[in-house]
């Protein structure tokens, strides 16, 4: 079926945008440091799962498979990272890194009612500042780690490897 993916990132963007969804509504009714707290790490999430993206698209395989021949067992999930890098960047990039930013505008706009009601500030000017923040925020973190995710792409994707072999998540075959 050659829409399969597309089916598959249809669901995958679904699901995790109603579970981030679900958590920033309940978070945005929380106080002013928790709500700045769970943004940041939406921002996080959302630059770290980008430097994944990129590092898995710069990578190369060779490494990878002299580890496995060493039976280092990650090397097999790094592998199978590798051997789908465009579905693995697609998902780290468009829907993980997509859903982060729907996620902290919404966190966002809470942000910026509490400020402009706890600070006598116009909403107007709040919004701007605070859309500001995270779009500068967002914007640099993910220029900074790309530099980062190319330079040490063996490393950030045997990172990942670790992480899915922990989980016992699919690996190369």
């Amino acid at each position: 079926m050659k829409n399969k993916w597309v089916v598959q990132v249809f669901m995958i963007s679904f699901v995790l945008a109603a579970i981030f969804s679900g958590l920033s509504s309940y978070f945005s009714d929380l106080n002013l440091i928790l709500l700045i707290l769970v943004l940041i790490m939406v921002i996080g999430i959302g630059i770290g799962f980008d430097m994944i993206g990129v590092a898995v698209l710069t990578a190369e395989e060779a490494p990878f498979h002299a580890r496995n021949s060493k039976r280092i067992k990650e090397a097999n999930s790094s592998i199978f990272l590798l051997k789908n890098s465009n579905k693995v960047s697609s998902v780290c990039n468009d829907i993980v890194g997509d859903i982060c930013g729907i996620v902290s505008g919404t966190l966002g706009a809470s942000l910026s009612v509490y400020i402009s009601i706890q600070m006598h500030l116009s909403l107007l000017i709040a919004t701007i500042l605070v859309t500001s923040l995270i779009s500068a925020l967002t914007v640099g973190g993910k220029a900074y780690f790309k530099t980062i995710a190319i330079k040490n792409s063996d490393a950030i994707v045997f990172f990942a490897g670790r992480i899915l072999h922990f989980f016992h998540l699919p690996k190369a075959k």
